[in-house]
């Protein structure tokens, strides 16, 4: 595999300070050496990987002991509190100052201390450690040394800023500011998760490395001296004529299949993390190194055709890779596996070059990590379902009161084709068809019960789910699963709108039923919705759709629709939005309707109207651009959606 890059760290010049004697710092730094190391090892950058990370953290502290004269023109670190913690002040101001002052490094030049045969990791910690790892992966060093010294090692802002101001840091304000919004985004307690295994570089696993890459390594070693022995004889005799051109560097070795992980076949049903971390290698060529090398070669710059869905970075593995599968699907080889983060499906094609797949999959639960697609034919879609999923079935949106269809799966759970449903009696020619999953969980993870997944043309199927009306003097709702009569008569108001969310790279799209409003000239009961369609990469798009008895029967078309939004949302939970509509009568109306906390509505520009409450309906023959505005129950503003003009 492509070798990561490392680093050397380089102490910023204003390290100095009440500098200990040799003796005194060598005896705090293995006094303290666990918090020493566990601190450089959260400065510096993730994209070590983690065996990189580990050695350079070890290799930061143990370098940090004084050597020569100390400059005594440098500005002080923070001076410690009692005098016994001089020499603990000096060594955490010189190690965050060489992680911070961290500069790549060529992997044959890495610092002691160094590791042969064998790779070293912290261990995994749960959902919590996860997300905080991902949280400070998207952090500046800076940021994380702030929340380091200010969580872990106990000081105050005001020594904080002082100590990353001496270790060259451009902005500790800043540093400070980001650790605490952090600090304020991360639920439980920081300080146990960061002292927990899975930041803790001197509680390591020990993995050996890929024994076959190594045996040949050794073998062209000994093969390469011996050939070097050979030619000193005619060495001496070709120094008098003209020197050959230097030989080409020799090529990279091939990644190797033995460095791919693979789960137990039970752990899914024992784990605490049921995603694709948790999920076997199946298939049947699970054994055939040949393609699994082509496969990792692929990924790792080897010539295959490489696609990336939306927010999906490309490059290769951030760790060594899962195996999830490695078969024969519908006559082509197709390979997937998982790094941590994403996806990466390998298929050789019958006619033309090999294409690698990758998508995003971090922090995926066990709906959005219960299907993949491993092959798209005339005949339909096949998905590698995982181990936890009991039953599975395909269904029609547009046939909510239908039951789902059986859906046949191998031992190695591909199932057979899933084709798009066929048009039936009535249907919209624009509204085209989306191919849909009921899959029920396993009673063994007590997660025992349905969901929805629908195919939108990425690796991962998106989850869908519906969130009813709100009911007087009940908390707000959550989103829930749309399996269930109510919910899948709610996706069968909406399903058309699914095929305009294709290959955007969605994660998830829930149906918000905000509001209901009793339509003028007793036209009967409308409904309002807003679908919100949340991506991997956390954006999101809304669509907000108005329903009434009399809209004559096709496809929903929103009367708004919002990209990049945190409305309808967890992070945005106040919606208003209004439009036209024509009563059976002919009279045009303007509708609008707010969520649960909207307490007043006020019409301005083509329509000048205001109402108590939350909808708001009058007559409106003008045509023009209408201002909406919402009061909220705590004096906020809100701003209201309506179509654009025409």
């Amino acid at each position: 595999m492509q070798q990561l890059r490392t680093l050397r760290a380089r102490p910023a010049a204003g390290i100095s300070g009440p500098r200990p004697s040799r003796d005194a710092a060598e005896a705090a730094l293995v006094e303290h050496y666990p918090a020493l190391v566990r601190l450089a090892h959260l400065v510096l950058p993730p994209s070590l990987g983690r065996q990189r990370r580990v050695l350079t953290a070890h290799a930061t502290v143990q370098r940090a002991l004084p050597r020569g004269r100390p400059d005594r023109s440098a500005a002080p670190v923070p001076p410690p509190r009692t005098p016994r913690d001089e020499a603990r002040a000096w060594l955490r101001a010189r190690v965050v100052a060489r992680a911070l002052a961290a500069r790549p490094l060529r992997p044959a030049a890495l610092a002691l201390p160094r590791v042969t045969g064998l790779r070293l990791f912290p261990r995994s910690g749960g959902g919590d450690e996860l997300a905080l790892d991902r949280a400070l992966s998207a952090v500046t060093p800076e940021t994380r040394a702030a929340l380091a010294l200010t969580v872990l090692e106990g000081l105050t802002p005001e020594q904080t800023a002082a100590l990353l101001s001496a270790a060259g840091a451009r902005d500790p304000g800043r540093a400070l500011a980001g650790a605490e919004e952090l600090r304020a985004g991360v639920s439980g307690d920081l300080a146990a998760l960061l002292r927990g295994p899975e930041f803790d570089p001197c509680t390591v696993h020990l993995r050996p490395t890929d024994l076959l890459r190594r045996r040949r390594r050794g073998r062209a070693g000994i093969l390469a001296a011996a050939l070097l022995l050979a030619a000193v004889p005619v060495a001496a005799d070709a120094l008098r004529a003209e020197a050959p051109p230097p030989a080409p560097a020799p090529a990279a070795p091939s990644a190797d299949p033995a460095e791919l992980r693979r789960a137990d076949p039970d752990r899914w049903a024992d784990t605490s993390r049921v995603d694709f971390t948790a999920w076997p290698a199946r298939g049947a060529r699970t054994g055939d190194t040949a393609l699994l090398g082509r496969a990792l070669d692929a990924w790792t710059g080897g010539d295959a055709v490489t696609r990336t869905t939306p927010g999906t970075a490309g490059g290769p593995p951030s760790a060594p890779p899962a195996l999830l599968y490695a078969g024969d699907v519908d006559g082509a080889p197709v390979v997937l596996l998982h790094d941590g983060l994403r996806l990466a499906r390998y298929t050789e094609p019958s006619t033309g070059r090999p294409v690698l797949t990758l998508a995003r999959a971090d922090d995926a639960d066990v709906t959005t990590a219960a299907s993949v697609a491993l092959s798209r034919t005339r005949a339909g879609t096949r998905f590698l379902l995982a181990p936890w999923i009991a039953e599975a079935g395909a269904r029609d949106l547009r046939a909510p009161a239908a039951p789902a269809r059986a859906l046949p799966v191998a031992r190695d759970g591909v199932t057979a084709p899933v084709p798009l449903p066929a048009p039936g009696p009535g249907a919209a020619a624009d509204c085209a068809a989306t191919t849909v999953l009921q899959l029920r969980s396993s009673a063994r993870i007590v997660e025992d019960h349905a969901f929805l997944v629908a195919d939108l043309g990425g690796l991962g199927p998106a989850h869908l789910t519906w969130t009813p009306l709100p009911a007087p003097g009940i908390p707000s709702r959550q989103p829930r699963e749309a399996a269930g009569p109510a919910g899948l008569a709610a996706w069968a108001r909406t399903g058309c709108l699914l095929d305009g969310l294709r290959d955007s790279g969605v994660r998830s799209v829930n149906r918000w039923e905000f509001a209901a409003q009793e339509l003028p000239e007793r036209a009967g009961r409308a409904l309002w919705a807003c679908v919100r369609a949340e991506t991997w990469e956390g954006t999101g798009r809304a669509d907000v759709l108005l329903e009434t008895p009399v809209r004559p029967p096709g496809p929903a078309r929103p009367l708004a629709s919002v990209p990049d939004t945190a409305a309808c949302g967890r992070f945005g939970q106040h919606v208003l939005a209004g439009g036209p509509w024509t009563a059976p009568s002919g009279t045009r109306y303007l509708l609008a309707a707010g969520s649960r906390h909207v307490v007043g509505i006020t019409a301005g520009g083509a329509v000048r109207a205001h109402a108590r409450g939350a909808v708001l309906a009058v007559r409106s023959a003008a045509e023009g651009v209408v201002v909406l505005d919402g009061r909220l129950a705590d004096g906020g503003v809100l701003r209201g959606w309506t179509p654009p003009s025409r």
